[in-house]
């Protein structure tokens, strides 16, 4: 359940670009991307069993607030804003588009009829989505299974040349293209599923639940690395039929047409078509239900806003949305990631809060200059942010952090022990 829970189709088409792109280069691009779109996930589902499952018990040492904020930024990216449009804009581009041509208003007329057939199951969720979703797990692990194999056994051709970035430095490019699979702000999002799920099983003793879900998250883990090295090496053996591509999906269906012919573009259209649809209901539905607690707002009139909102975000076409995406990720997944990582640490402190807070925020502050630049709005910072150290790699954020989170230490065992003097 796990390895299906973070199993969509961006995790499927982001391994075959950075192969094409990273050249020979792939395994040390590969190596950055697997720590961001495993590694990081499987400790997020570790960290949140440790509390029972729950972000708001994740978030509590930054205060109710901020927690609330950082759980909609959350939803909303793994949601309406990236997520939920891409499944739309992925399956258009690896079934429809090679049929129709990849024209603005066959991705509307696509789009259009997708979100009303996601609205229109989002409102009526019922059994409909259990039921396609047990057949089509199988479906997506026989179809990964076939596409790595092949991938090994019926390599294309010779690795081509990588880009400039993958050149300069192909594991930082490498480590931030993992973020876009957007699997650990995924698992903040459905850890509690995964608790629940283990919970169900008549396991209560939370040493049990965090030693199985560790389990459920290596196996997964294992799973997903899986799929990932063989799509890498599919990508990376593709320059000849897919050199041009500017996005997985082009490589993927340029590997499938090349390798399995007509049959199988077919089949793979229709079983990407199936889980991106699976994917952007049960998106749409876990925001809905979230923001209905928040908002004044009922889940049926939030599941229309989020489908239309969707709608309109999709149609900047598969290639523009990811242009989109980087930045916005590349500011937020650093808070995140300390979020996650200082879990395991609060019994060092006397307050985590005083730690964790202070951390949090200068990663994304930090985290802020990265995107900038990756925006291409370097030229409105001063000059030397631009030269911060690991600002080339896009990991300004990560030696701030760590001074700060010295800093932030030394200052709560300050207080800390003034406070038992004082008592």
């Amino acid at each position: 359940m796990t390895f299906a829970l973070f199993v969509g189709a961006g995790n499927i088409i982001f391994p075959p670009i950075v192969g094409l792109q990273s050249g020979p280069h792939v395994w040390m691009a590969a190596l950055g991307f697997l720590i961001t779109a495993v590694g990081l996930p499987v400790v997020t589902v570790i960290a949140l069993a440790k509390v029972g499952g729950a972000m708001d018990s994740l978030s509590s040492p930054i205060g109710k607030k901020a927690g609330v904020l950082l759980a909609a930024v959350c939803y909303l990216s793994v949601g309406p804003l990236f997520a939920t449009p891409r499944t739309a804009t992925v399956s258009f581009e690896v079934g429809l588009a090679p049929l129709t041509g990849d024209t603005p208003i066959a991705l509307f007329a696509y789009s259009l009829v997708y979100f009303l057939v996601v609205m229109a199951v989002s409102l009526y969720p019922g059994r409909l989505l259990d039921t396609v979703g047990r057949v089509l797990a199988p479906m997506k692990i026989v179809a990964l299974a076939i596409l790595g194999i092949a991938a090994f056994m019926l390599p294309l051709g010779e690795i081509g040349d990588a880009t400039p970035a993958y050149q300069a430095a192909p594991f930082s490019q490498g480590f931030i293209n993992g973020y876009l699979t957007m699997d650990t702000l995924g698992a903040l999002v459905f850890g509690i599923v995964i608790v629940n799920a283990i919970r169900s099983r008549g396991v209560e003793s939370p040493r049990l639940i965090t030693r199985y879900a560790i389990i459920a998250g290596l196996i997964a883990g294992v799973g997903l690395a899986l799929v990932y090295i063989s799509l890498f090496r599919l990508g990376a053996n593709s320059h000849d039929i897919a050199g041009d591509a500017t996005n997985g999906a082009a490589v993927l269906h340029a590997y499938v047409q090349h390798t399995f012919g007509n049959l199988g573009s077919i089949f793979l259209a229709l079983l990407i078509s199936l889980a991106c649809l699976v994917t952007a209901v049960g998106l749409t539905c876990a925001c809905a239900e979230y923001f209905s607690r928040l908002l004044p707002l009922s889940y049926r009139s939030l599941v229309m806003i989020l489908a239309g909102f969707s709608l309109v975000v999709s149609n900047l076409g598969l290639t523009k949305l990811i242009q989109v995406s980087i930045p916005v990720l590349t500011a937020i997944y650093p808070p995140c990631i300390v979020l996650v990582a200082l879990s395991f640490c609060w019994g060092l402190w006397y307050s985590p809060g005083r730690v964790v807070a202070p951390v949090m925020l200068v990663s994304l502050l930090f985290g802020l200059v990265d995107a900038l630049k990756g925006a291409g709005l370097a030229g409105w910072m001063p000059q030397w942010l631009s030269h911060l150290p690991l600002s080339e790699q896009g990991l300004a954020w990560l030696l701030p952090a760590v001074a700060t989170l010295a800093v932030a230490s030394i200052c709560d065992y300050v207080l800390g022990k003034a406070a038992e003097v004082a008592a």
